[in-house]
């Protein structure tokens, strides 16, 4: 039903190759915590952020506005919002404040004016105030109320036969993914920062999503049926386990992608959003769109993986778009 493209794996392997690219340091004020702020502060806000890093929009409304004069959407905005409550009250992040967090205090924190001035919140209020209350309580009860006891007990590894990071973080309801994207991004963003410095850097992995696994198809790296693809361009609901095995050989395929490149799989994953954001749209790629794309020292060119990708040569594949697995907080 699903099989890995080993050829065109390692075609994308060279073209990822020759593109420069500046990684991310997650130091940006709007969006994280300031370089030099207390270490458990900073722990705590990305801990609980990409705890909710998820599926921001519904199909009917875009989780978007427009703050001090810029336009933010997504997981940027959520980003957003997070800094302002960072900046006027840090022990917001607190597991203490988080074990007691209701409804409605979310609701009101994610609630947003649309560059149209329509109110919009984020989708699944509900359900992120459960993760939160979740995280909250178990941070207090397993680890002290200090996140920074995760890290001293992961021993600094992401997984093995003593717990690392990826195991511990399953204690937390936000972090059951069995396809582990939100550990994997959470790891992610502590070894830009300088927080979590892994022995096992061979057990990293991209934290797959929409964006990588539209990718991972268009680019032919990952093959599914005939069954399966009519149901990925009709859009149609798959079932859970459809969505673990898509994603289980997506990330298998960027594991393969990045040793043949010599890129870590974290900062593949960079490159792959970006690429994601600019030129491969959900609705219809945009592969001959000229575009200025800084973090890749790019200037007016166009998606540096067209030539090799499978959905540029072929019309069908362009239809291809990530499964339809909606109710969910994996990813």
């Amino acid at each position: 039903m699903i099989r890995l493209d080993l050829n065109n794996i390692s075609l994308a392997s060279e073209e990822f190759s020759r593109i420069s690219f500046k990684p991310d340091e997650f130091t940006d004020p709007r969006l994280y915590p300031p370089k030099g702020d207390p270490r458990e502060n900073v722990l705590r806000y990305f801990l609980v952020m990409v705890a909710m890093d998820h599926r921001t929009s519904t199909p009917q409304i875009e989780f978007k506005s427009i703050i001090d004069g810029a336009t933010y959407r997504g997981a940027y905005l959520l980003y957003r919002l997070g800094m302002l409550k960072y900046y006027s009250n840090p022990e917001f992040f607190s597991p203490r404040r988080l074990s007691e967090i209701g409804i409605d205090e979310v609701r009101n924190w994610l609630t947003v004016r649309d560059p149209r001035g329509r109110e919009v919140t984020v989708r699944d209020v509900e359900l992120r105030t459960l993760l939160l209350r979740d995280l909250g309580v178990k941070v207090l009860k397993l680890y002290g109320g200090e996140v920074s006891k995760i890290l001293e007990l992961s021993g600094n590894r992401i997984k093995g036969l003593k717990p690392g990071i990826v195991d511990l973080l399953k204690d937390f309801r936000a972090y059951q993914d069995p396809v582990e994207k939100k550990a994997f991004l959470l790891i992610k963003f502590l070894e830009r920062r300088g927080l979590f410095t892994p022995v096992d850097y061979e057990n990293a992995e991209v934290p797959v999503d929409n964006r990588l696994t539209r990718i991972a198809l268009r680019l032919g790296i990952v093959v599914v049926s005939d069954e399966l693809k009519e149901k990925l361009v009709e859009w149609k609901p798959v079932s859970y386990e459809d969505d673990v095995v898509i994603r289980i050989y997506v990330r298998r395929a960027f594991k393969i992608l990045s040793k043949l490149s010599n890129i870590s799989p974290l900062i593949l994953d960079d490159l792959l959003w970006l690429i994601g954001a600019t030129w491969c749209r959900r609705e219809s790629p945009e592969c001959d769109a000229v575009r200025d794309v800084v973090e890749l020292n790019l200037r007016s060119s166009k998606c540096p993986l067209r030539n090799i990708c499978y959905a540029y040569r072929n019309l069908e594949a362009r239809k291809l778009k990530e499964h339809n697995y909606y109710d969910t907080w994996y990813y």
